[in-house]
């Protein structure tokens, strides 16, 4: 099954300690899609943030790269919204807003729980 994976999503590993590739495939999930976008936003906060949410940027840029790139225009999220749409993909994310609004919208969603496993929401 596919999924696609959130600029938050790729930072778990650093900031949570936790293989997000190996809790995906527990959930049955082995396509892995990232919108070129999130990279752009990873790329923003290696620049701007500062230390363990930097590192967990650089962290995820390179993470990232294991997953398929897809390039679109327009804002991460909506990128991500219209991508769930079209491919049927659920999504990774910790990102209370985006959650909200793939629920509403009948996506699947997989989120971090008790910060030491993922779950799949809907």
């Amino acid at each position: 099954m596919k999924v696609i994976i959130d600029t938050n999503a790729l930072m778990i590993p650093v900031q949570f300690n936790l293989d997000i590739f190996s809790e995906l495939h527990r959930l049955g999930f082995n396509h892995f899609i990232v919108p070129l976008a999130v990279l752009n936003e990873l790329d923003r906060l290696v620049t701007t943030a500062r230390g363990q949410d930097r590192i967990a940027a650089k962290v995820g840029r390179s993470l990232a790269q294991r997953c398929e790139l897809v390039s679109k225009e327009g804002h991460a999220d909506d990128i991500i919204v219209s991508l769930a749409q079209v491919t049927g993909a659920a999504v990774l994310t910790n990102d209370i807003g985006l959650k909200k609004r793939l629920i509403e919208m009948g996506i699947r969603v997989i989120s971090l729980r008790q910060r030491n496993r993922l779950e799949l929401l809907s």
